[in-house]
C-alpha cells in the first residue's frame, strides 16, 4: 500500500500527445485558394464538449463504459485480467474504461508491456480524480481515431457524413461509435489493401450494421434513449463513401508530398513532428489550372492509346512523370505524379531511376561551348591555354559503330580491354555533320566522342550547374556513355535544367513553397538566388539548335505554330524510357514514359521494354511524350503572351572530331566568329511573333549556310537505354537512388547503345 501510495503520488496528470492534438494544415494553389486542408499525420479539428452531441456520448457510454459518469476511471476486473494474461506471457489486452483509452491514447507510448500497464494504472486513479467527467469523453472523442485519416470527431462527421459533429442524429453517433471498435473492421466501404479476406466492403458492412443496432438497443436498455426514439432508427445511416481528396488522391497528394518536404527541407527548425501537429498554412507554387491541364493531358494518351486489357504483354504498368517549371524564378507550376496518389505510390515527377537518353545531350553541348576541345598534343592537365571553344557548327563523324577515341587519340577501351563501338539508331551513317545536324537527327557517335574529346567531367560540371544534382541519380561519368544519357534525374530538375537555357544561362533552383505560416504569423518566404550557370551566348546557342530540332529534326511533334519552341528527344536501350524536355520563354516541361511493375510489394522492381505498346512498334521520346508535351503547353500558353528566344551571338571555332578532317589546312573561308567568351547582358524578351528558322538544307562543307542554320533532315529515329531499378524520393531536394544497366542513350534517333549497351534515342 506504501509503494502504490508513492507511485501514485509521483506520477503526473497525461500531457496529451503531440499529434493527438494535431490541427490540420491547410495547403494553397499559387492565387492562394485552398488546394486541401490536412493535418499531414492526422485529418482532425478539435471541438468542445459542448460541441459534442449528447447522442454521441450516450452512444459511447452505452457501447464501452456504462459507469463512466460514476466509476474512478478503472475497471479493477479488467485491470486483473490484464496483469494475469501479462504475468503468464499472453495476451496483455484488457477491458478498459473511457478514461482508460483516453490516457492510453494521449500518451507517446503504445507499447502494451508490464511497466506500462502499471504506470497506466496510476495515471488513470489520478486523472479520475482531478479531472472532469467532461474533460476526459471531450478529450477521449477528440483523440480517438475513426478510420479514412480522421481522427476526432469533428473530422470523422465530415468524412463519413459531410457534416459538422453538432448535427448528427443519434442514428449516425451509433455508428461512428461503432467505428471506435476499429474502423478496419466496421467501415462499410472495407479495407481490402489491408486485409482482403475479411475486410471486405460486404463483411464490414455486416458487422457494422449488427452493432450499429446493438448500440441503440443498449442505449434503450439503459435509459439513454427512449423506445419510442431507437424505433425511428430501423435503416442503417450509411456514409458517404471514401472522396479520394479527402485521402489525398488524384494529383492533390504527390502536390502535398512535394510542398511538405520542399517545406521542411527550407526550414530545419520545423520538424516533421512539429508539421504533424498541424496549424500551418503553406502556399504553394503549383497552378491548379496547369496541373489539371498536364493531367488531362497525360489521360488523354491512356484512354486513347493505352489498352492494358487488349495488350496485356505490352500496355501494362506503363507510367508517365511530368513537371512544369517558370525558368525566370524556378517555381514549379505543375507536375504529373502518376495516375492516382493513393495507389501509385511513387511520385513519378521525382527520381524514378528512368535514364534520359538523349535529352542530356545538350550538356555535352553547352560543356563543348563553355570549356573546349581539348589539344590532344597539350600537357596531361589540360588548362585553358589547350582547349579551343567549340562553335555548333563543328564537324564531327556520324557515322555507326564509330571507333571512341580519348582526347588524345587512343581507342577508348573497358575493363575488360574491349573497344567501345558507338551505334546509331538502325545503324545509319550520316558521316560529317555539323553538331547542329546531329543534335538534329540524335545521332550518338558525335556527342559521344565530343564528350570525350571535352571530358566527360566537364559535362558533369555543366549538367550540375544548370540544376541536375550530383547525387545517385547522377551515373558514372568516367565513361563515354554518360554523354548520351545514362543518368537518371527527375523530370522536376530535367525541367528546370533546360529552364536554365531559357533564361540565357541564370539558374534557379526549383521550389513548391512560397511562404509559410504559423497561427498566423509568416515564418518562411521564398527568396530567389539566381546563379550563372555558364554564358549567356552559350545557353542562347544551345537554344537555337534546340530550336533547330523542334522545326526540323527529331522533336517536330512538339512544334507550337506560332511560338518559339526548344525541345530534345531521348530513348534509352531496349525502348525502357522515353522522354521530352521543351521550354518556351517562359515555361519548362519535362514529360517522362516508362513502364514498370508500382506495387509497392513487389522488391527489385524492373524496366520492362516497350516494344508495342500502345501499338506502336517503338516509343520514342517523338511519340508519346511529346504528345503530351505538345497538348499540355499549346492549353498551358493559351493567352499568355508570345515570346521569342534571344538571337544567338557566335561562338567558338569549327573544330573537328571523331575522324572529320578539315576540307583545308587554312580555311580562310570560313567566316571569323570567334567571340569573346565573357558574358553580355541578357537580351530582354518582348512580346512578337516569332522569326521563322531559315531552310535547315545545308551540307557539312557549306559555310555560309551552316552559320545560318544547320540543316533540315528530319530524321525521326528511335533510340534506346539501360534501364535502372527505381528508389523513390521524396521531393525536389532529396537525392534519390537508383541502379541501372549501362547506357547511351538519345533523342530519338540513334542507335542501341553501341556494341555495350546504352541509351540511344
Amino acid at each position: 500500500m506504501g509503494l502504490a501510495g508513492l507511485a501514485y503520488a509521483m506520477v503526473g496528470t497525461p500531457k496529451v500527445k503531440d499529434t493527438a492534438t494535431a490541427q490540420n494544415n491547410v495547403y494553397y494553389w499559387a492565387n492562394n485558394t485552398q488546394m486541401i486542408a490536412t493535418g499531414g499525420a492526422a485529418n482532425r479539428q478539435e471541438i468542445s464538449y459542448a460541441q459534442i452531441p449528447e447522442a454521441m456520448r450516450n452512444a459511447v457510454i452505452s457501447a464501452e463504459n456504462k459507469s463512466f459518469e460514476t466509476d474512478q476511471g478503472i475497471d479493477p476486473m479488467g485491470i486483473a485480467r490484464a496483469f494475469y494474461n501479462m504475468a503468464k506471457g499472453g495476451e496483455t489486452q484488457g477491458g478498459s474504461t473511457i478514461t482508460q483509452q483516453y490516457v492510453k491514447n494521449s500518451r507517446l507510448s503504445q507499447e502494451q508491456t508490464l511497466s506500462r500497464k502499471f504506470e497506466e494504472l496510476f495515471i488513470t486513479l489520478k486523472v479520475g480524480k482531478t479531472e472532469s467527467k467532461q474533460t476526459i469523453m471531450a478529450g477521449y472523442l477528440n483523440i480517438s481515431y475513426y478510420g479514412r485519416g480522421a481522427s476526432g470527431l469533428q473530422a470523422a462527421a465530415r468524412t463519413y457524413y459531410g457534416t459538422d459533429a453538432s448535427k448528427l442524429n443519434p442514428s449516425q453517433c451509433a455508428f461512428l461509435a461503432t467505428l471506435l471498435k476499429g474502423a478496419t473492421y466496421y467501415d462499410p466501404a472495407g479495407a481490402p489493401e489491408i486485409d482482403p479476406v475479411q475486410a471486405t466492403a460486404e463483411k464490414n458492412k455486416d458487422r457494422a450494421e449488427k452493432r450499429w443496432r446493438w448500440i441503440l438497443d443498449e442505449e434503450v436498455k439503459d435509459g439513454r434513449m427512449t423506445k419510442a426514439e431507437r424505433d425511428k432508427y430501423t435503416e442503417f445511416p450509411m456514409p458517404n463513401p471514401p472522396r479520394k481528396d479527402a485521402q489525398l488522391g488524384g494529383q492533390i497528394g504527390y502536390l502535398v508530398s512535394l510542398a511538405r518536404t520542399n517545406f521542411l527541407n527550407n526550414n530545419p527548425k520545423v520538424t516533421p513532428e512539429d508539421l504533424a501537429r498541424g496549424g500551418y498554412e503553406i502556399h504553394t507554387t503549383f497552378d491548379r489550372d496547369k496541373v489539371n491541364k498536364l493531367n488531362d493531358a497525360v489521360k488523354k494518351v491512356y484512354d486513347n492509346k493505352i489498352k492494358p486489357k487488349q495488350r496485356p504483354k505490352t500496355d501494362t504498368h506503363v507510367q508517365f512523370g511530368g513537371a512544369s517549371v517558370d525558368p525566370e524564378t524556378g517555381a514549379i507550376r505543375a507536375i504529373y505524379g502518376g495516375q492516382d496518389a493513393t495507389t501509385h505510390y511513387t511520385n513519378n515527377a521525382d527520381t524514378t531511376g528512368a535514364q534520359v537518353g538523349s535529352t542530356f545531350k545538350p550538356f555535352v553541348l553547352a560543356a563543348a561551348m563553355e570549356y573546349g576541345k581539348r589539344d590532344p598534343a597539350g600537357p596531361p592537365d589540360q588548362g585553358e591555354s589547350e582547349r579551343k571553344k567549340v562553335s555548333p557548327k563543328s564537324i564531327y563523324n556520324a557515322d555507326d559503330k564509330l571507333k571512341i577515341k580519348k582526347y588524345n587519340g587512343e581507342i577508348w577501351t573497358d575493363e575488360n580491354g574491349k573497344e567501345w563501338l558507338q551505334a546509331n539508331d538502325g545503324h545509319e551513317s550520316r558521316g560529317n555533320i555539323t553538331l547542329r545536324e546531329a543534335m538534329q537527327h540524335s545521332a550518338n557517335s558525335p556527342y559521344v566522342q565530343l564528350g570525350m574529346d571535352v571530358g566527360t567531367d566537364k559535362v558533369k560540371d555543366v549538367a550540375v550547374a544548370a540544376g541536375l544534382r550530383d547525387d545517385k541519380s547522377m551515373a558514372d561519368s568516367t565513361v563515354p556513355s554518360f554523354s548520351i544519357g545514362t543518368s537518371q534525374p527527375s523530370a522536376i530538375r530535367m525541367a528546370g535544367a533546360y529552364g536554365t537555357f531559357a533564361t540565357s544561362g541564370m539558374q534557379n533552383d526549383p521550389y513548391s513553397v512560397s511562404e509559410a505560416k504559423y497561427r498566423g504569423e509568416i515564418i518562411y518566404q521564398h527568396k530567389k538566388v539566381s546563379k550563372r550557370a555558364f554564358p549567356d551566348a552559350v545557353a542562347d546557342n544551345v537554344t537555337d539548335v534546340l530550336k533547330n530540332v523542334v522545326e526540323h529534326g527529331t522533336g517536330t511533334p512538339a512544334q507550337l505554330p506560332g511560338r518559339d519552341v526548344a525541345g530534345k528527344t531521348g530513348t534509352t536501350d531496349d525502348n525502357k524510357s522515353a522522354w521530352f524536355v521543351g521550354y518556351t520563354p517562359q515555361l519548362s516541361t519535362a514529360i517522362s514514359m516508362f513502364r514498370y511493375d508500382d506495387n509497392e510489394k513487389h522488391k527489385n522492381r524492373k524496366f520492362e521494354k516497350m516494344y508495342g505498346t500502345g501499338g506502336e512498334q517503338t516509343i520514342h521520346g517523338a511519340s508519346f511524350p511529346a504528345q503530351i508535351w505538345h497538348d499540355y503547353m499549346a492549353d498551358a500558353l493559351e493567352g499568355t503572351d508570345v515570346l521569342t528566344f534571344p538571337k544567338p551571338e557566335p561562338w567558338g571555332d569549327t573544330v573537328y572530331g571523331g575522324g572529320a578532317k578539315s576540307p583545308s589546312p587554312t580555311p580562310t573561308i570560313m567566316p571569323s566568329e570567334t567571340a569573346s567568351s565573357t558574358p553580355s547582358t541578357t537580351p530582354s524578351r518582348t512580346p512578337s511573333s516569332p522569326t521563322p528558322d531559315p531552310s535547315g538544307s545545308c551540307g557539312a562543307w557549306d559555310w555560309n549556310c551552316q552559320s545560318s542554320n544547320g540543316g533540315n533532315n528530319g530524321g525521326n529515329s528511335a533510340g534506346t537505354g539501360g534501364g535502372g531499378t527505381p528508389t523513390p524520393t521524396d521531393g525536389v531536394t532529396s537525392p534519390g537512388t537508383s541502379t541501372g544497366g549501362g547506357g547511351n542513350g538519345n533523342g530519338n534517333g540513334n542507335g542501341n547503345g553501341g556494341l555495350f549497351g546504352g541509351p540511344t534515342g
